[in-house]
């Protein structure tokens, strides 16, 4: 049975008048009367009486009109189930992360997620530049945002982790067997800043202990910067995502006082979450909850 008829079927009965009728479904009213004897033929009996005052329903369209009714009720249902399921399926994450992050954290948080939400799909971008997942998420282009703490109040923040900043050293660098790097010692040293506006996190640390460097920004990525230390053209401080894996030629210590920035998951404020970005969060704070300092 032809939904689309039996809706037109009674809009036309609603309304008494194919005339009227015509005007609201957007049919010619020939069109809409060669589509009701069509229906009237397929049932096999006359559903409606034409008159000079307009339509009404026959007797059998009187009886069958309840059913009608019924029927029509459950097929929206039916389509808004089906579409519901088509949207979940459809359904697309976007997400902007630090390059740290989306590195060591996302594969592991992604493979969990994938098991509860098969059908999301996950859109990760990675960047580089520390207020940029923020940028991203006021203009609307990113849905969730991994990265450390910054002054944005259009940011629904879940903290995840306190990151240790880390002195990096060329192996040669007299510590004479300290395992901490007093962040007073870099005052009036050759300091490699970090690209990306990590500057954000190591001023931070500065300003607090009172310290100025002699800072040279190098537009490279954080590997290169590493190696840089590692010939002796500067030393540098980074977090601890940011130099694992890349020590080999470097000496790293935690600085004291202990410097930290915070990692952590940020939506839009005041926008309830989806289901499938609650989902993930849940991952995303299951995986975290039980991480700890890494020595180096």
């Amino acid at each position: 049975m032809d939904a689309k008829k039996l809706e037109i079927l009674m809009t036309a009965v609603d309304l008494g008048s194919f005339s009227r009728a015509s005007e609201v479904v957007g049919y010619t009213q020939s069109g809409l009367t060669h589509l009701v004897n069509s229906l009237e033929r397929e049932i096999g009996f006359p559903l409606i009486v034409r008159s000079h005052n307009g339509i009404s329903l026959t007797e059998q369209g009187r009886e069958l009109m309840p059913d009608i009714r019924q029927f029509l009720q459950a097929n929206a249902s039916l389509e808004n189930r089906i579409q519901g399921i088509r949207e979940k399926q459809m359904e697309t994450i976007r997400i902007a992360a630090y390059a740290s992050i989306a590195m060591f954290w996302m594969p592991e948080i992604l493979y969990r997620f994938r098991r509860i939400c098969p059908n999301v799909d996950v859109d990760l971008r990675m960047v580089d530049h520390a207020l940029e997942p923020y940028e991203l998420l006021q203009d609307g282009k990113t849905d969730v945002i991994f990265a450390s703490k910054q002054n944005y109040g259009t940011c629904e923040w879940t903290p995840l982790y306190h990151e240790l900043l880390y002195a990096i050293l060329p192996k040669t660098y007299p510590l004479n067997g300290r395992a901490e790097f007093p962040l007073k010692e870099f005052e009036g040293k050759d300091f490699l800043m970090p690209y990306g506006r990590f500057d954000i996190d190591v001023h931070a640390a500065f300003e607090k202990a009172g310290v100025k460097a002699k800072e040279q920004t190098v537009y490279v990525d954080d590997e290169t910067l590493i190696r840089m230390v590692g010939k002796g053209l500067g030393i540098s401080m980074m977090s601890e995502l940011m130099i694992r894996g890349n020590t080999d030629d470097v000496c790293c210590v935690p600085v004291t006082p202990k410097s930290i920035r915070e990692l952590g998951m940020g939506t839009e404020k005041g926008v309830e979450l989806s289901e499938s970005v609650r989902k993930l969060k849940e991952c995303v704070v299951e995986y975290t909850k039980g991480f700890r300092g890494r020595t180096f």
